[in-house]
């Protein structure tokens, strides 16, 4: 859980541009997105085998 504490004298878009920052940095937003719906495992398995293939084909390129 991200927690942010508002400094003296900070106004309240400060705090909330640090709490955004902290939220990206811990992937909670992309966790929850990602564990949206239920996937089933077999799915899971080919998904990341597409992106492994893709992330060798991007490294070959160059």
């Amino acid at each position: 859980m991200v927690k942010v504490k508002v400094k003296k004298n900070e106004s309240f878009e400060d705090a909330f541009r640090r709490f955004n920052r902290k939220v990206q940095q811990a992937r909670t937003l992309s966790d929850i997105k990602q564990h949206r719906y239920y996937e089933k495992p077999s799915d899971e398995r080919r998904k990341q085998v597409k992106a492994k293939m893709r992330k060798l084909r991007r490294r070959n390129r160059y």
